[in-house]
């Protein structure tokens, strides 16, 4: 713990790696000012995962009881879709969440202040904030801790700038649901956004520069991509825009697949760190097509200024953002703590899920393992049997010789519950016959962790249901 009280750390933005350094910082006895230029809970919160989780739900509710596998026995009917008072409920929810994690925190914490402004370094221990209520205000560190975040980044496609097209922020604010949407992107923001205007009633049309989630294990977007069709979305693969105009109410997209036209555009193409503005050159922090330079211990190349989250190299998750930020605030003030991101998950919340943790089988080759893989799919799971929806897989990639566990893919209804239990097995350095030996609660989706690992040495379906 550090003792002196009088360490006075500068904190750059209110999202979750800043209230996180913030709250760690202020623990550990520091003094803090946290300067923030707009809306208090940075994007998680406000514009990203609790909005967007929202309306995903609202989605698969109206998409249940338009269609689900108990039609035959349970009446189905086409619901109304009141897109104003599902817009209302979900900005109710963001705001409650903002004033209960964000805003109240920081009003009961009297070893932080608050100033509303944007920031810029004149120095490695000065900082001048203009003042949104207008002046500047001068701030005197002895560190500085940025979490300034990203915002959607717009791909340079000639016109597109020059037409009204949507960002996931303002996609999540719209107040109608478009007739027609075209997605650009194939990445977790996209296709969840993709999926949800399509169950709302939108015809949606994905545009994939090469195919749908093109980072991660093949077999994971060709079941994404199956799994929008069935449900009618357009997926084009290999197709790129090469002009946006906007007429008439209406977008034209020129592309290698022709013309296309649509009421609503939505560009969902990757974010760009928050950092241009920051004068980080000036002062010799080092970033990367915007994105700054940290290290094992969260530092940049400037000596006491730290970072974390969006607007740094790290993956882009607010969990890797918020431990990033509480273990640099640890190193601030006199700790030592290092982040590792070995058993990093990753879910997006589509339906089916997509969750992930360590390495593919890609991955695992390119670094010298000698692996053993098993796709198990999930008409092999009596979770998926009895839910009538075996669509999906668990796919475990191990190393050859020891067995131990090396990363798992799911796609599954409840793949990002299920992943979790993944997570500890790769932290715990188990093996595929550790976790086929462990007990699984029957009629759970994660029995299917261990149903694959049992795969690697026997023939699951020759098991009985809840076979040990």
């Amino acid at each position: 713990m550090n003792s002196d009280k009088n360490l006075h750390i500068a904190v750059i933005g209110s999202g979750g790696a800043a209230m996180a350094a913030a709250l760690k910082a202020a623990e550990r006895g520091a003094r803090i000012t946290l300067i923030e230029r707009g809306i208090i809970g940075g994007t998680c919160v406000n514009t990203g995962c609790v909005p967007s989780k929202i309306m995903s739900r609202a989605a698969h509710i109206a998409h249940l009881r338009t269609e689900s596998p108990f039609d035959g026995g349970v009446s189905a009917q086409v619901p109304k879709v009141d897109r104003a008072n599902l817009l209302q409920q979900q900005q109710t929810r963001v705001e409650e969440l903002r004033d209960a994690k964000y805003e109240g925190i920081l009003r009961d914490q009297t070893a932080i202040t608050v100033l509303n402004g944007e920031a810029r370094f004149v120095d490695a221990n000065n900082l001048v904030v203009q003042l949104n209520e207008g002046g500047e205000q001068n701030v005197h560190f002895d560190r500085a801790f940025i979490g300034t975040g990203a915002r959607p980044a717009e791909p340079s496609i000639p016109g597109l700038a020059e037409t009204p097209y949507l960002t996931s922020t303002s996609a999540l604010a719209l107040i109608t649901v478009p007739e027609r949407l075209i997605v650009i992107g194939a990445g977790f923001v996209a296709l969840e956004l993709a999926q949800a205007f399509a169950r709302l009633d939108s015809k949606v049309t994905v545009l994939a520069r090469s195919h749908l989630l093109s980072g991660e294990e093949p077999a994971v977007g060709e079941a994404i991509e199956a799994a929008f069709r069935r449900e009618g979305i357009e997926v084009l693969k290999q197709t790129q825009a090469s002009r946006v105009d906007y007429t008439d109410n209406e977008f034209v997209i020129e592309t290698n697949a022709g013309t296309l036209r649509t009421d609503q555009l939505l560009v969902a193409t990757g974010r760009i760190p928050n950092t241009e503005n920051l004068n980080l050159a000036g002062i010799g922090v080092e970033t990367s097509r915007g994105a700054i330079q940290v290290d094992g211990q969260l530092q940049t190349t400037v000596p006491g200024v730290y970072a974390a989250g969006d607007c740094t190299d790290q993956p882009q998750f607010v969990y890797v953002a918020a431990a990033g930020g509480s273990r640099a605030a640890v190193n601030m003030t006199g700790g030592e703590a290092t982040l590792d991101l070995s058993a990093m998950p990753g879910v997006m919340f589509t339906d089916p899920q997509v969750a992930t943790v360590g390495l593919t089988e890609a991955e695992a080759l390119k670094q010298g393992y000698n692996v053993d893989t098993r796709l198990l799919d999930l008409e092999n799971v009596p979770r998926a049997l009895v839910n009538f929806n075996t669509h999906g897989f668990i796919k475990m990639v191990a190393e050859r010789d020891s067995g131990r566990l090396l990363g798992v893919q799911a796609v599954a209804g409840e793949a990002g519950e299920l992943i979790q239990t993944a997570v500890i097995a790769l932290r715990s350095r188990m093996t595929v016959q550790d976790i086929g030996d462990e007990l699984f609660p029957y009629l759970t989706m994660v029995e299917g962790l261990k149903l694959c690992a049992q795969t690697f040495t026997k023939d699951v379906k020759q098991l009985s249901c809840c076979a040990g």
